[in-house]
């Protein structure tokens, strides 16, 4: 959902895209700072996602790398923005992101000897390191590890991996995001993948609904299954690293990512109270493009929304209703989806004998 040209939105029962809705006039359906900031552009794209296969281990570029990414491969990489994202689940969802606290790494590449003998000449030192270096010398140590990782060989990939899934395969696994359930999960979906040992490298997130968590710029991170809303900035770079058959720049990756480290938590996004607002909160990451609202209505309950100075697009997820601004009502919903120009006030009703839950992406400057 949005005006970017990889997949732009039209106005129900037209050919007309959201783009030429905007065009018309920028300031008056984004508002005068976001059509100024943003080039008269939805700074946003607006997602619902649906993972049964796991999506590709990646990161995204900040600013000044993807500018010069795309001024130097511009058929690869289609633009210059960044691409910070968030991620909110409508079910139960795990995910991957981040590097996990370096004892755990260590651990696992004792536990794990095939995930040891990828990354052999970096083990050692990575281990010294993850226990006595200093912070610079950690996320050093911890680059040289997930490089070595990165660029093993494949056959040497599919033989240690094939031994992993052989020798724990037969066991039982009762968490689903245990680091045994999911090798043998990622291995059944992306054979020999060399993403599949990222599982030992990589923080894993288990969300319930309404949970949410913020992707940075130059942040690894996959999700494995669930449903989400996701919101992001508008672009389309992407920089894998595995779990895919599309193409992997794997000395890119290596160098652009931070090597941050840390337990899960630091990754989760807390909603606050919507000012003003009775039933919805905001999840709002540390970015300008965008910020996101949930609303949860019971039966027969309204919230109102005073006109904001930027653009929104509005989705129900659950349930049934009237969305009613200043000149008509308007049928809610699962799957409905509003554009809201900047500056209108409107009421969401839920309908009088079921709840009704809806999200709204916005920029708000």
């Amino acid at each position: 959902m949005g005006t970017h040209p990889s997949g732009p939105s039209k106005v129900f029962g037209t050919d007309t895209p959201l783009s030429d809705v905007v065009d018309e006039c920028p300031e008056q359906a984004l508002g005068p700072k976001v059509a100024s900031k943003y080039q008269g552009q939805i700074p946003y794209l607006f997602k619902v996602l649906s993972i049964e296969k796991a999506l590709s281990i990646q990161a995204h570029p900040d600013k000044q790398l993807a500018q010069k990414l795309h001024s130097e491969r511009p058929s690869v990489y289609k633009d210059g923005n960044h691409k910070p994202e968030m991620s909110i689940a409508l079910t139960d969802f795990i995910a991957m992101s981040g590097f996990r606290p370096l004892d755990e790494i260590s651990g696992f590449l004792d536990t794990y000897p095939e995930f040891q003998a990828l990354v052999s000449s970096s083990a050692a030192g990575f281990k010294q390191a993850a226990a006595t270096g200093s912070e610079a010398e950690k996320k050093q140590a911890l680059k040289q590890l997930f490089a070595e990782l990165m660029n093993a060989a494949a056959d040497d990939v599919a033989r240690e991996l094939q031994k992993l899934v052989k020798r724990i395969g037969g066991q039982e696994q009762p968490d689903a995001a245990s680091p045994q359930a999911l090798v043998v999960r990622l291995n059944s979906e992306y054979p020999d993948d060399v993403g599949v040992f990222c599982v030992f490298m990589l923080n894993v997130l288990c969300l319930q609904p309404g949970d949410a968590f913020y992707m940075g710029p130059n942040d690894p991170h996959a999700y494995v299954s669930g449903d989400c809303i996701e919101c992001m900035a508008t672009s389309d770079n992407v920089i894998r690293a595995g779990l895919t058959p599309k193409m992997r720049d794997v000395p890119v990756l290596v160098d652009m990512l931070t090597y941050d480290h840390g337990a899960p938590d630091a990754k989760l996004l807390k909603p606050t109270g919507l000012v003003g607002a009775q039933h919805s909160v905001i999840y709002d990451p540390p970015i300008d493009e965008f910020a996101v609202i949930r609303t949860q209505l019971e039966g027969g309950q309204s919230e109102r929304f005073e006109g904001m100075a930027g653009p929104q697009i509005l989705i129900v997820v659950d349930g049934k209703g009237v969305l009613t601004d200043s000149e008509e009502s308007h049928v809610l919903a699962p799957g409905y989806v509003f554009f809201v120009v900047a500056d209108s006030p409107f009421t969401v009703r839920a309908a009088a004998d079921k709840p009704l839950v809806a999200y709204t992406a916005t920029c708000q400057l």
